[in-house]
C-alpha cells in the first residue's frame, strides 16, 4: 500500500509539472498560404500566415515611422480621427488602460492611425496626445497618405477605415484593437469600445509575451 501511495504521488507531481509547462498560445488571424520548404534536406509543408507589410507614416512629433520601428516589438494598432463624435473618445479612454499597463515595457508599443489626414496633421496629433497625457514614443499617433492608411487598415489589419459622408463626422472605422506579434502577424482582435474587450487584450498581450520567454 505504501508503494502504491508513492507511485500515485509521483504521478501527480509529474502531471502537475507537465501542466505548468503547458502555456496558452494565441491563434493567428488571416488566410494562410500553404508553402513548401526544405528543412534539413527534407521537404516540409507549412501554413504561412500573412504579415503586415512595409509602411511609412508621420507621427505626432513630425518623425517618420516605419515597420522597422516595431521590429522585435509586440504592438496594438487602431484607427480613429481626432474630431470623431462617436466611438473614438471611448476607444482612447480604453487604450489608455493599455498604455498605463505597458508604458514602461520596452517590448510593447501602440500605433494609432488617423483616417482624416487632411485635418489631423502632426501638430493636431501632438496636441491630441498631450490632452490624453501621452509622452514618449510608446504610443504613436500617425498620419500620412490617405489611400495608404485605408489600404493597410482594410487589406492588412482587416478593419474598416475610410470616408463615408453618411457617417457621423464623415468617416467610418472599426472599433477594433488589433494585436500584432514580433513577426508582424495578427494574433488577436478586440472590441476597443468595451472595457471587457480591453481587459482581454491586456491579458492576451501577457500571453503573447510568454511565447518569447
Amino acid at each position: 500500500m505504501k508503494f502504491s501511495y508513492t507511485c500515485i504521488s509521483l504521478l501527480l507531481l509529474v502531471g502537475l509539472s507537465q501542466c505548468s509547462l503547458t502555456t496558452e498560445k494565441l491563434p493567428y488571424i488571416g488566410e494562410p498560404e500553404t508553402v513548401t520548404k526544405m528543412v534539413d534536406g527534407k521537404e516540409v509543408t507549412e501554413r504561412d500566415y500573412p504579415v503586415i507589410p512595409a509602411f511609412s507614416f508621420t507621427n505626432q512629433y513630425g518623425k517618420t515611422v516605419t515597420q522597422q520601428d516595431f521590429d522585435g516589438k509586440i504592438y496594438v494598432t487602431d484607427f480613429f480621427f481626432t474630431t470623431c463624435p462617436t466611438i473614438c473618445p471611448i476607444m482612447k479612454r480604453n487604450m489608455l488602460n493599455v498604455y498605463k499597463a505597458y508604458k514602461d515595457s520596452p517590448d510593447v508599443r501602440i500605433l494609432s492611425h488617423t483616417i482624416d489626414p487632411d485635418h489631423d496633421t502632426p501638430a493636431v496629433l501632438k496636441e491630441y496626445a498631450q490632452e490624453l497625457g501621452i509622452t514618449g514614443a510608446m504610443w504613436q499617433f500617425v498620419t500620412g497618405d490617405r489611400e495608404k492608411i485605408y489600404d493597410i487598415g482594410e487589406n492588412h489589419y482587416l478593419v474598416t477605415a475610410g470616408k463615408d459622408p453618411k457617417a457621423p463626422g464623415g468617416y467610418i472605422h472599426s472599433g477594433a484593437f488589433v494585436l500584432i506579434d514580433r513577426e508582424k502577424h495578427i494574433r488577436g482582435m478586440y472590441d476597443g469600445t468595451t472595457l471587457e474587450g480591453t481587459q482581454k487584450l491586456i491579458r492576451d498581450i501577457n500571453v503573447l509575451r510568454q511565447e518569447y520567454e
